[in-house]
């Protein structure tokens, strides 16, 4: 199969084709089907966005280095949603535990949740999608909250 230059430079620049154009959907890792690294970054600029303008939750962040912590983030979903895997970061429970003992609590994951689905469709992304991260994330919420 032939493509134009046009169809070529178009495979080539989607953030979703990094060695995807001869595989199926369904073949595709969740991070691949969100669009990428180019993706998987803005949505993470966008989600922390409105996670600090979130009443519910910003307090979890006073103080802390939020240029560091989205670049931790941003690999630690990567990894999570099937891409290359550079988190360096801790474990969930470590990472989370100090704000268990500030009273994180369901509450707040599902608040998380939330703008996290919030932010994915702000972004265009398909509502089966957006379900697969949901249930990513609900996996987290044990290791999270240190149940």
């Amino acid at each position: 199969m032939t493509h134009s230059n046009e169809q070529q430079t178009a495979l080539l620049e989607s953030p979703a084709m990094e060695d995807t154009a001869v595989r199926s959907a369904a073949e595709l890792s969740l991070y691949e089907q969100l669009g990428g690294k180019r993706a998987i970054e803005a949505a993470v600029v966008v989600f922390y966005r409105k996670v600090l303008a979130d009443g519910r939750i910003n307090f979890f962040f006073d103080g802390v280095d939020m240029d560091r912590h989205i670049g931790k983030q941003k690999a630690m979903l990567t990894m999570a949603f099937g891409g290359p895997n550079h988190y360096l970061g801790v474990g969930l429970r470590h990472g989370h535990r100090h704000l268990v003992a500030r009273g994180l609590n369901d509450s707040h994951f599902d608040a998380v949740v939330e703008l996290l689905a919030a932010t994915l469709a702000e972004l265009g992304i398909a509502p089966a999608l957006i379900a697969k991260v949901a249930a990513v994330a609900e996996s987290t919420r044990n290791d999270v909250l240190n149940l």
